[in-house]
């Protein structure tokens, strides 16, 4: 599973980061990274519950 962000769409309010640090953050310029774009089989369902919560469906999961 692999996880992308449409960056267009992002309004970098770390709703993502909150569900999944691990995979998730905001650098020191408010936009989001996603560390871990292979999500670890141990970060899925915090993933698909960070996609779940966007408010701007800026997340995007990818098989």
């Amino acid at each position: 599973m692999r996880v992308d962000v449409d960056r267009d769409l992002c309004e970098a309010n770390e709703l993502c980061a909150a569900f999944a640090p691990a995979v998730f953050e905001l650098d020191d310029e408010d936009e989001l990274l996603v560390k871990q774009p292979e999500v670890p089989q141990e970060e899925v369902e915090r993933v698909t519950q960070a996609v779940a919560a966007c408010p701007r469906n800026a997340l995007f999961i990818r098989d």
